[in-house]
Order: C-alpha cells, then structure tokens, then sequence
C-alpha cells in the first residue's frame, strides 16, 4: 500500500482538519481514522475536551502545520497514535508509552478491578499477619511486647486456680488484645511494561507495597518515570518472570504477560506486529509459555500467593485455568470476560 506524505489542504477550519485527515488515514488502511485524528489533533493544538470541540469552528493554526502533516503521515504508516503523541489513558491516568512498552488496553483495566476487588476482600485493612519465625524477626513492639509477657512467667497449678475467673479471663483477653505484628500486603507485577497495573495499583491502593518486574530496561525506565509522574511508590526490578522476587513474600501475583502464540504474530495488524515490541507480544508456540513458567517459578517465592490474575489471550482461558488447579494452590478459580463477551483473565484465590 502507498504510504505517501500528508499535505494539507489551504486554509481551513479545524474541523475540516479533521475531516480531511480522518479520509486520508482510512484511506491507508489505518483502524480507527476519526479517533486517531482527533488524538492527533488535540496533541498539536494543545487542546483536550471540552476546549477541543469548542475551537473545531476556529481557522487551523498556520503555525502547527508542518507538524500536523508529518504526524498524520507517521499514523497512515501504520505507526501507532500512542507513541507518536507519547501516552495513553489507563484507568483515569495518563501513561507515558513509547516503543520500549506495550501499549495499554481497555481491558487490563478489567484485571486491575478485579485485583482490586479480592484484595481488599482478602486483606480489608491492605495488611498481612506475619506469623512464626517471621513474626519474631519482625521485632518491634509487638515482638517485644510478646516477649515480655512470656518472660514475666504463667501462673501454674493452685496459683492459677487461686487467681480465680476474673484474672484468668483478663489473661485471656490480654493475649487476644495483643497487638499481632503485621506487614503491608505485597502485590507483584510479572512484565511491567508501561507500569499500567503496577501503578493502578499503587495508586488506589496506597496501604499495597507494589512491585514490579520486566525483562526490559528499557520498558523499567518507562514504569518507573509514570511512577514518579502520578506521585506512586513502585519497586521495580530487572529479571526474567519470578526470578527477580525470589525469597519475597508475594501475597497477590497478577501478569499480563505476553500470550499470542509466535506463528501468529506475522498475521497481527500492523500496527502491532510492526511497531511495538516482541518481547511483549510472543509467547511461544501455543503463547502459553509465560503462564506455564510462572507455574514452575513458584517454589522461588516463600509461599504461593493467595490471589493470581492473569491476562491472556482468546481461547486460553481453560488452559490456563488449568493450569491454576493443576498447580493445587487456589480452591476458587474464576474466569473473567472483557467487554465483547471474551474469557479475557483467570483468577486463583486461596481462601
């Protein structure tokens, strides 16, 4: 298909702007050509919502033309809107996105819900009791506090008989009163990427330590920056599935990982296949490698999460299922459909 430059046309309003550019777009085979249009269009005028469709009447400025034109030729050559304005929305956020990451979708933000959801039914307070020789290891008041009262002794035999109801039932309660030593729920994100889920997470739920893992530096330094941009705490980490987060306490696992089966890619829109990057599209030869490994990576971590989300693609969501109870740690699996009907993510929980 020719892929020639974009020239406009003379003087015109910003609507016929629009216009002109969403024919030329569809014209080269682009998805989406109004949708990208505007979103090209607001990110030259500087405008969003209600201020971008009050200035539609308004003559088109002379002075973004030049810069008009080579984006609209960037997106009827197939390169994405999203890197070549350098964001998309997430969950009510603006993500910085460039071809280091892949690019967010409206339906992770259904596995974000979903995490969001069971977390806070699992742990209501974002807490986790820490018990054994953790607890102990954990110090603090608490620790000393415990210590102290078995230091002071029990009373035993006759003694105890002697100090009768009230005493005993005080001891009682002294124990239940204790304060338990806690820690805060951790939440860990196989495959980073932008940071979408990570970064959701962090930021409607604060009380979470939140980490993350990539195999990428360069998608790590693109997580880290929206981070900082929408005022998250995220620990991120360079490493390979769970191999970055061995000995760490994980109580929620949740991945997007990459799951479209490697012959598959060539038949991809181009958009996709030519544009953003492999390491987060290909997931072997059934694109179920990453889930299967995760699966084998377990015994890396002290204990397997109580709550597992994963993304997937059409058509997995028994496979991976599957393997959720073949691994024999969740007693609840629940699969969860997108918003065109899809089985789009499995859930684990361990009640």
């Amino acid at each position: 298909m020719k892929h020639d430059s974009y020239v406009m046309s003379e003087l015109q309003s910003i609507r016929e702007a629009f216009a002109e550019a969403s024919s030329f777009l569809a014209g080269h085979g682009c998805n989406e050509p109004q949708r990208s249009s505007q979103l090209l269009l607001e990110h030259v005028l500087g405008l969003s919502g209600a201020a971008y469709y009050m200035a539609l009447a308004d003559p088109f400025p002379p002075a973004v033309k030049a810069q008009w034109e080579t984006l609209v030729t960037r997106r009827a050559a197939g390169e994405p809107v999203q890197y070549i304005i350098g964001e998309q929305e997430f969950y009510g956020r603006a993500f910085e996105v460039t071809p280091d990451v892949l690019i967010p979708r409206p339906e992770t933000e259904l596995l974000v819900e979903a995490i969001l959801r069971y977390g806070a039914e699992l742990w209501p307070d974002g807490t986790v009791a820490v018990r054994g020789e953790a607890a102990q290891e954990a110090g603090g008041p608490a620790g000393e506090r415990a210590a102290g009262s078995e230091a002071a002794g029990p009373v035993r035999g006759e003694a105890a008989q002697e100090a009768g109801g009230p005493a005993g039932e005080r001891a009682a309660g002294s124990e239940a009163a204790r304060p338990r030593a806690v820690r805060p729920l951790t939440a860990v994100d196989i495959g980073a990427g932008s940071g979408a889920i990570s970064v959701t997470l962090a930021a409607e739920a604060p009380a979470w330590r939140v980490c993350a893992g990539d195999i990428s530096p360069g998608a790590l330094a693109v997580a880290g920056r929206n981070a900082q941009r929408l005022g998250t705490s995220v620990d991120l980490r360079l490493g390979d599935l769970l191999e970055p987060f061995a000995g760490m306490e994980t109580d929620i696992l949740v991945s997007n990982p990459p799951y479209i089966p490697g012959g598959d890619i060539a038949g991809l829109q181009r958009e996709v296949r030519d544009h953003e990057p492999r390491t987060a599209l290909d997931g072997g030869g059934d694109g179920l490698d990453p889930y299967r490994r995760m699966m084998e990576q377990l015994p890396l971590l002290p204990a397997p999460p109580r709550l597992v989300g994963f993304e997937l693609g059409q058509g997995q969501a028994g496979q991976v299922a599957e393997l959720l109870r073949a691994a024999g740690h969740w007693n609840e699996i629940i699969t969860i459909e997108d918003l065109a009907g899809i089985p789009r993510h499995v859930l684990g929980i361990a009640r």
